[in-house]
């Protein structure tokens, strides 16, 4: 029988407790079903290799059906459980994705994914609580507005009784409105929305965003450090807390243990831009990183610096939103940053502009109509402190941080492109 993560063995036998007919009755309950199990805890004669307690077996006396489940199964949790390796192709069955979302509620009863969804609430519960601890405040912000949050092309327009809304795409309008109204230091956990139709294995059109965002004193750097240093206390939380979830999950789906600096690593862009150079890659100093490029990068700085984690400042400002400031030292680039995690992008931030007439020019210059980000601007004509900040995808990070090849086996009930249901 199974119980969550832990799985022990049953034995029932005729004797006098237990009659024939109990033994015939037990054997025709369906696999799956809730079941009530009174026994005796006994020492097992030899390790039970296929359970969890492999010390100990139960010796039933007395079984009930709580809830009988459906016979036929569309799916067998031993195969949705089996680690699937090069040279058992063809042996066993295979439970393809689709499969496996359409009957969420069975799949998620396998040991892995009761493991992934335990550690990922410990990736938001640490979030939580490094933050806290620095004296943020948490809020909760607004996912219907009125425009687009980042004046892009990506929102899910619906209607709203008259007129029409969008869904935000991020809470960044509202966590900066708090820095204005004096919070200082804040950050939120909420849905964003993106209406990309990316059909990748990293992108959802749904997902939870662990966003935050702080007032610093002297330099953008202050926020970078706080940024790192969570990271870096959410990994070792991981590592200390979920041993058994992160073991349960490699078990199933082997990886290499993740791996980071304290304090992480921090590189700037041409720093980067030289190390893919050297490996080949042909890109200008101001371009943007490609995917394959943040791959190549992510290898690169693995084999040089032993870590999975790292943080890359100064951006070219070329390539990032009209809000983000420039680097006051060379106009080439900006007080911006990404996180990476074995090589993919898991945060990007920057310093945002806090001054109301600079914010215009920087809008006009890159041709978004300022009509559509008036209450954006209007947030700032009343004194604002210098601030910076980043949105990180909680359902990516835990991914990449298992190591997983697929972010809809970090989302409990996920949303792309082709899927709303169930």
């Amino acid at each position: 029988i199974r119980d969550q993560q832990e799985t022990v063995q049953c034995l029932a036998f005729v004797n006098d407790r237990i009659s024939k007919q109990m033994i015939k009755f037990i054997a025709h309950v369906s696999k799956e079903s809730i079941v009530d199990v009174q026994a005796e805890i006994v020492k097992a004669g030899e390790k039970i290799e296929s359970c969890s307690k492999q010390d100990i077996e139960l010796h039933v006396h007395q079984v009930w059906v709580v809830s009988a489940s459906d016979p036929q199964l569309p799916l067998q949790i031993e195969d949705a459980a089996r680690k699937v390796t090069e040279e058992d192709e063809g042996t066993f069955a295979k439970v393809n994705q689709d499969t496996r979302l359409d009957n969420r509620i069975l799949d998620l009863r396998t040991p892995a994914n009761q493991a992934i969804f335990r550690l990922e609430a410990g990736v938001c519960s640490l979030f939580r609580e490094v933050l806290a601890k620095q004296g943020f405040v948490e809020i909760h912000t607004p996912k219907i507005i009125s425009a687009a949050s980042e004046g892009g092309a990506n929102v899910f327009k619906v209607s709203y009784f008259k007129g029409s809304a969008y869904l935000a795409q991020s809470p960044q309008l509202y966590k900066q409105m708090a820095i204005a109204a004096d919070f200082g230091k804040v950050f939120t956990v909420g849905g964003v929305f993106r209406a990309e139709d990316s059909n990748t294995h990293r992108h959802l059109t749904e997902f939870v965003g662990l966003d935050m965002e702080m007032a610093f004193k002297f330099h953008y750097h202050e926020v970078v450090d706080t940024i790192g240093n969570m990271f870096t206390q959410i990994f070792k939380g991981l590592r200390d807390r979920y041993q058994g979830e992160i073991a349960t999950v490699n078990t199933q789906y082997p990886a290499e243990p993740f791996k980071f600096l304290d304090p992480p690593l921090r590189l700037e862009f041409p720093e980067a831009v030289a190390m893919l150079r050297e490996a080949g890659v042909e890109m200008g100093d101001e371009d943007d990183l490609s995917t394959p490029a943040e791959k190549l990068l992510g290898r690169l700085v693995k084999a040089k610096y032993d870590t999975d984690f790292f943080i890359l400042d100064k951006f070219p400002l070329a390539v990032r939103p009209f809000y983000t400031m420039p680097d006051p030292a060379d106009i080439k680039y900006s007080n911006s940053y990404d996180m990476f995690m074995r090589g993919e992008e898991i945060l990007s931030g920057a310093q945002r502009i806090h001054d109301p007439n600079f914010l215009i020019e920087r809008a006009k210059h890159h041709g978004v109509e300022l009509k559509t980000i008036a209450a954006y601007i209007d947030s700032f004509r009343y004194g604002c402190p210098p601030h910076a900040g980043g949105g990180i995808g909680m359902e990516r990070v835990t991914m990449l941080y298992l190591g997983l090849d697929n972010i809809r086996k970090t989302s409990m009930f996920p949303r792309d492109p082709k899927r709303i249901t169930p």
